[in-house]
């Protein structure tokens, strides 16, 4: 794989890039680089987190060194349980990754605590807090924590410390949603002011809930887990929310363009002659140009991601089942 070629698999499917110059300068230069993504660990793995984990499989494949962290201290920050019940759901999320594709021999996976206890990175917190101003880490928190109209202090210490995170991490790269913009422009306006040195940023879209919800989110249950049983995945596809010709908002089209055509290479929607016969597309845009044309209805959508989506997370499942 050349430069360029690494370069395309780096940048694709994203919905931001900030810095990117710095990622081509690299690659073009040769020179080793270390990706990152953080998952506070606080309930199952669903499509939603899965997003990331697809980024940091293309990554590993364009030889980037990826780092995982199992954010324990931010899930209890975040009032997630217990330290203990917190670590159990990491090794779960940990396993839930491998599952997924993620090479263990490859993957360097981090707890959070291995690193947020040290003096120095503690040290490093406050240092950043001395530069934050209090409007900015409130806003900061917004995206991470509960909006609360009274909040606690651990709700700023969040933001502050996923900063910190990734210099204790040394990463070059920081993977995550579009939902952490305001943490990752604290890092790049901050950083350089401590004389550290801010990663560049992957922002990736958020798949929206099965029930038209801005998120897919395990405390709003609107969820597909990646270990859901076949027959779960068929019924909660099957009540999904795909609203006729309606693209915006639409998570069974955001399904099929971030998790089945970058894993397909042809989806066959299969139809009785009577509706038309069968459909086959090699790529997402045709599709979503004959579901607003009104030629692909939406049950013919569920029925088609439904089977395809058991199809690409059944190792997911057989590696539970063993």
């Amino acid at each position: 794989m050349d430069s360029d070629e690494k370069l395309e698999l780096i940048f694709s499917n994203t919905s931001e890039i900030i810095a990117g110059e710095e990622i081509e300068k690299a690659v073009k230069s040769g020179k080793p680089l270390k990706a990152y993504a953080g998952y506070e660990p606080s309930g199952r793995i669903h499509l939603g987190h899965a997003l990331s984990v697809n980024k940091l499989i293309e990554l590993q494949r364009a030889g980037v060194n990826v780092v995982v962290l199992l954010a324990d201290l931010h899930a209890h920050l975040n009032s997630k349980g217990s330290l203990a019940d917190i670590r159990k759901t990491a090794e779960y999320n940990k396993e839930c990754f491998i599952a997924l594709g993620l090479d263990r021999e490859k993957t360097e996976f981090v707890l959070g605590s291995e690193i947020q206890l040290d003096p120095d990175y503690f040290l490093n917190v406050q240092r950043l807090a001395l530069t934050t101003t209090l409007l900015r880490a409130r806003r900061s928190m917004d995206v991470v924590g509960r909006v609360e109209e009274n909040p606690s202090v651990a709700r700023v210490i969040y933001p502050l410390m996923q900063v910190m995170d990734m210099v204790a991490l040394g990463v070059d790269i920081a993977v995550g949603g579009s939902d952490q913009r305001k943490i990752h422009m604290l890092a790049r306006d901050n950083l350089p002011r401590l004389g550290l040195k801010s990663p560049a940023f992957l922002h990736l879209p958020i798949i929206h809930g099965l029930d038209g919800d801005e998120k897919m989110s395990s405390s709003k249950g609107n969820l597909l887990s990646v270990d859901d049983p076949a027959d779960v995945i068929k019924k909660k596809i099957k009540n999904a929310y795909c609203p006729m010709n309606v693209v915006e908002g639409n998570p069974v089209l955001e399904l099929y363009k971030y998790h089945v055509f970058p894993r397909t290479d042809v989806v066959v929607i299969k139809r009785p002659e009577k509706y038309g016969g069968d459909l086959s597309y090699n790529n997402y845009i045709n599709l979503e140009e004959d579901f607003l044309s009104g030629a692909v209805h939406p049950q013919d959508l569920k029925n088609t991601l439904g089977r395809e989506l058991i199809r690409l997370l059944e190792p997911v499942r057989k590696y539970f089942e063993t």
